[in-house]
């Protein structure tokens, strides 16, 4: 019974597993809505907005009510700070605040850095999501070849037994024939697993369920422009850089802290506001010639900082040595920045290189097959040397499927490295 509602269990599951077929536009526009990584970045945005918002909040002014009221035997005495009171009310904003004011110019750029940092996650998820799709479209062509080699070799097999029937072919070409068969087979199971792992992945970067799969779509796609020359690549990578352009926001937020303490020194001037209502039972009348129930003051609160320690000089050096490594980041990250645009654009051209030597292998490979083909018609050459050209000449379908998902591949890293990325697959 165990066993049974086990395989029920797992029909249930496959059941309810969808397969999407998707074109790789679809992929990189589904992935930029829903993928979990894309809604990590865009929280990262949220908090770094709300922390502009606490930055902003002593600017504004917060009123509080409440009530102090109480009995008094004896001289009325304040309570917290307050004379007792049926309702009291205290307002209180900053007008002033020099360190304040540059938080909240740190926050400010402190957003702008984490909007930064959500384009490259952005960029990053886009590259995923293209290069295993398009390992995924390789591996199902390449799965679909196996299949029909698995077709030819079983005519073969075919053909070798009704020889070997006939006394024209000895046993040891059967087996040969079984093996070849059976490690077809095997391969072309490899392959359909690969299949299915990747159309997993590809769901899980999409968004998906798990247990869903993503099939790419049959389509034609223009090869994606990229720079026509490495010193056109580094420089467009240079000066569309989101990392470099993180950092230096880093840099300038980081220079606004240092200000921040610094400015610990100088005054600083709020504006309060009260207002009680005082009860009549308070003894008021016995201690003070008059007495008034509505009470209010306006005025403002001004601090002069004469001595702050040695904590305001420490925080602005911690600060500075942040923004020293913060420089030295920069200038490292110019230079791979520029190393890594050269390399891509060199492998650009090594893939497309190796497309056409795959390319003219293959070509070769099907001239071996028509040449032994007709030789066969002659009764020149045997069945399995024509099978064993056809074997080969599968191996070169699958190493120009392989060669050109490289130079995709090689494109899209290059149009990572310049910023082009998401606009180009758009």
């Amino acid at each position: 019974m165990r066993k049974r509602g086990f395989l029920f269990l797992c029909c249930v599951c496959t059941c309810s597993a969808e397969v999407r077929t998707l074109t790789l536009r679809e992929a990189v526009d589904i992935a930029l809505k829903q993928s979990p990584d894309v809604m990590l970045a865009r929280l990262d945005e949220i908090k770094a907005e709300q922390a502009v918002r606490l930055e902003v909040a002593p600017f504004v002014p917060k009123l509080v009510v409440g009530s102090g009221l109480a009995y008094s035997s004896g001289f009325p005495m304040s309570i917290e700070g307050a004379s007792p009171s049926i309702f009291q009310a205290n307002a209180i904003g900053s007008v002033f605040n020099r360190p304040q004011m540059l938080r909240v110019a740190a926050a400010k750029e402190s957003r702008r850095g984490a909007a930064i940092d959500a384009e490259i996650r952005r960029d990053e998820v886009v590259y995923r999501v293209a290069s295993t799709f398009l390992e995924t479209e390789q591996a199902a062509k390449v799965a679909e070849v196996a299949k029909h080699e698995i077709d030819s070799l079983a005519s073969v097999l075919d053909s070798v037994r009704a020889r070997l029937a006939e006394g024209r072919e000895l046993p040891i070409e059967a087996k040969k024939a079984e093996l070849n068969l059976a490690r077809a087979r095997y391969r072309s199971q490899v392959f359909d697993a690969n299949v299915r792992t990747l159309e997993s992945s590809l769901a899980m970067l999409l968004g998906f369920d798990p247990n869903d799969q993503v099939r790419p779509a049959v389509a034609e796609r223009p090869p994606t422009p990229v720079p026509d020359s490495p010193d056109a690549a580094v420089k467009q990578a240079l000066d569309g850089s989101r990392e470099i352009r993180s950092l230096e926001s880093k840099l300038l937020a980081k220079g606004l802290d240092i200000r921040s303490e610094r400015a610990n020194r100088l005054p600083k001037l709020d504006l309060v506001a009260q207002y009680g209502l005082l009860a009549e039972f308070n003894n008021y009348a016995e201690f003070f010639r008059t007495f008034q129930r509505n009470n209010g003051q306006l005025g403002i609160s001004f601090q002069v900082p004469l001595w702050s320690g040695p904590a305001t000089a420490a925080a602005a050096a911690e600060a500075e040595a942040e923004a020293a490594q913060i420089r030295i980041q920069i200038r490292t990250a110019r230079g791979r920045i520029a190393a890594d645009a050269r390399k891509a654009y060199e492998d650009l051209e090594q893939a497309e290189t190796a497309r056409e030597v795959a390319q003219l292998d293959l070509e070769v490979a099907r001239e071996q097959v028509s040449v032994l083909l007709a030789q066969m018609q002659e009764n020149r050459v045997a069945l399995r040397q024509v099978e064993e050209a056809r074997t080969a000449e599968t191996d070169k379908w699958i190493a120009l499927y392989e060669a050109g998902t490289n130079v995709e591949k090689a494109r899209l890293a290059l149009l990572r490295q310049t910023g082009g990325l998401i606009a180009a697959l758009q």
